[in-house]
């Protein structure tokens, strides 16, 4: 039986290229023609439309060029649609990135940013390898919504100079408050001009989405926005102003400039990136298998991310990952394949190389613009309401991750919700364990029993009254251990016999096993024979390997069986 069991486990895990061949080839396989490469080519320029202005800004708040977002999307996108675990997932520079991003340039350079980049995307690998994808997801949902909701606050915070046109006397701060301060020290500077381009820009967008949802609303307010800065030379920055335009060409792919010791000064960043790039991809690709009823392989999703990042790296771009909103697009732009993302990173290239000098003309404020609906649109608004309402655990874990992204740090928010949302999640657990009493019918009950009845108990449950029987239910880990033990410790001398049936147990651990074989010692010294019944093959191997084995114990596959023995026992 043990063999078998082996033989359909072997079976039925899936195998090294199984788990990490890309959903490219597994389309490739499956037949691609015409009709569906038609399918892909409308939903990947749908899709470039809309990164266009939308890695521009990014890479903006992020406090590097805007030509480091463009070559992000370009190289890492292409790379996660090449070799991703799913089949419409988008890469490209995320909003989630901007606080992690603009901290490390703050900090390093972009030089370090660059290095931090690489290391992440090397951790990624080595994770995506190890086959730790399946645990990443383990987020709990509150940490998730609290962080991209802590990071909305913080993104739309860093545009209020660019929404308002703000001229700020020396660095603007990183840290919230501080730069609330500074920016309401500066209101006295706002640029009409920049406000109204601002406004232009987020009502065009929300009147498109109201009205007409399939136009690419956010190209299109910012190329309005840009035509009347233009027509009316409105006194606003535009990218010409400040950063000259954006290359017309993809740069020459070179290594970043790497020391130990930026390396090591970058090794905390590196590890952030990673983490937050492994989470928000596979959210994304989780999202696209909820729009499709697709299954992504999320092992070769982080090993296409980790490639990804190293591709954007080493031609200067910024941290790649899923982006959810770029990738629900694609879905609903009818998209079949990888290759849809494929052709939005190549598409990109193409606008770049074509319409280089016209984004010289595209003012900042319209781009902060798109970034304030973004961190609008990041925000889930519902799920915020529904965690705050639904109980008390849920809600400090929501707002403990949300107020630490705001005012401390996103890994920490991250970190420390999840350790909440753990321990909020062992406390429920532990209060579902359950050990009641089987006891027989007291013998009033009996008498006062249908003999049809009264006959079927008497063959079911009829027993010695000197064995007691107890029933476990519910997964017994540590949690329940003292608990549990508390009650086994004083029930397992009471009789001569003792009956724990464990047929309700999924799942035991090896504390509730080390409390399980402290009762049966206990029983045994009392000259109690102690059974167990039910118990899976996972069960009681962990009880067997922690001691709870013959002559300590008997083991039967019922409470009837168990009775059966007992009766044996006593017939001379």
């Amino acid at each position: 039986m043990d063999a078998a069991n082996r033989s359909q486990q072997h079976q039925a895990t899936p195998s090294f290229a199984e788990l990490f061949t890309p959903k490219l080839i597994t389309v490739l396989r499956e037949g691609y023609g015409r009709t569906k490469f038609q399918a892909d080519f409308i939903a990947g320029l749908t899709v470039a439309i809309v990164a266009l202005p939308l890695s521009m800004a990014i890479a903006i708040a992020s406090g590097v060029t805007p030509d480091k977002g463009l070559f992000t999307a370009i190289v890492g996108g292409f790379i996660v649609s090449a070799l991703g675990g799913s089949r419409f997932q988008i890469g490209g520079p995320a909003g989630a990135f901007i606080v992690l991003v603009a901290s490390t340039v703050d900090r390093h350079g972009v030089d370090g940013l660059i290095l931090a980049t690489m290391m992440a995307g090397a951790f990624l690998i080595v994770t995506g390898y190890l086959r730790l994808g399946t645990y990443i997801k383990f987020i709990p949902y509150p940490v998730t919504v609290g962080f991209t909701a802590g990071i909305a606050v913080i993104i739309f915070a860093s545009q209020l100079k660019e929404l308002f046109g703000l001229d700020l006397t020396g660095k603007e701060p990183g840290d919230l408050l501080p730069k609330l301060v500074a920016l309401g020290e500066a209101a006295g500077t706002v640029n009409l001009a920049a406000a109204a381009i601002s406004l232009v820009t987020v009502g065009a967008i929300a009147a498109l989405k109201r009205w007409r949802p399939s136009w690419p609303g956010m190209l299109m307010a910012v190329c309005l926005a840009s035509l009347a800065a233009a027509l009316f030379s409105l006194p606003v920055e535009t990218l010409g102003t400040r950063f000259g335009g954006i290359p017309r060409t993809l740069p020459v792919p070179a290594l970043p400039a790497f020391t130990p010791e930026l390396a090591m000064a970058v090794l905390p960043d590196a590890i952030s990136f990673a983490l937050l790039g492994a989470i928000e991809s596979l959210l994304s690709a989780v999202v696209a298998d909820g729009m499709t009823g697709r299954r992504h392989r999320s092992n070769c999703e982080l090993v296409a991310q980790g490639f990804a990042n190293i591709g954007s790296a080493l031609f200067g771009g910024i941290c790649v990952t899923g982006a959810i909103a770029r990738t629900a697009t694609n879905i609903r732009a009818g998209a079949y394949s990888p290759i849809s993302g494929m052709l939005h990173s190549a598409l990109l290239l193409v606008f770049m190389l074509i319409a280089a000098p016209l984004a010289a003309y595209i003012p900042l404020a319209a781009l902060a613009g798109v970034l304030a609906v973004v961190a609008w649109n990041m925000v889930e608004k519902e799920a915020f309401r529904a965690l705050i309402g639904s109980s008390r655990g849920d809600a400090v874990v929501l707002l403990v991750t949300f107020a630490l992204v705001i005012f401390r740090d996103l890994t920490e928010g991250i970190v420390v919700g999840f350790a909440l949302g753990s321990i909020l999640f062992i406390d429920r657990m532990a209060k579902s364990v359950a050990l009641e009493a089987n006891e027989p019918f007291a013998a009033d009950d009996v008498a006062d029993a249908a003999e049809g009845d009264r006959a079927d108990y008497n063959a079911r449950t009829a027993i010695d009254p000197d064995t007691v029987v107890y029933r476990l239910s519910g997964a017994f880990f540590f949690g329940a251990a003292s608990t549990v033990g508390t009650i086994l410790d004083r029930i397992a001398d009471q009789r001569r016999n003792f009956i724990l049936d464990c047929s309700a147990v999924p799942l035991l651990d090896s504390t509730a096993a080390n409390v399980i074989e402290a009762s049966a010692r206990k029983a045994e010294q009392a000259g109690v024979r102690f059974f167990i019944t039910g118990a899976s093959p996972s069960v009681r191997h962990m009880l067997w390997s922690h001691g709870v084995r013959p002559p300590h114990v008997v083991y039967a596959a019922t409470i009837e069986d168990a009775k059966a023995l007992l009766t044996s026992a006593h017939t001379p």
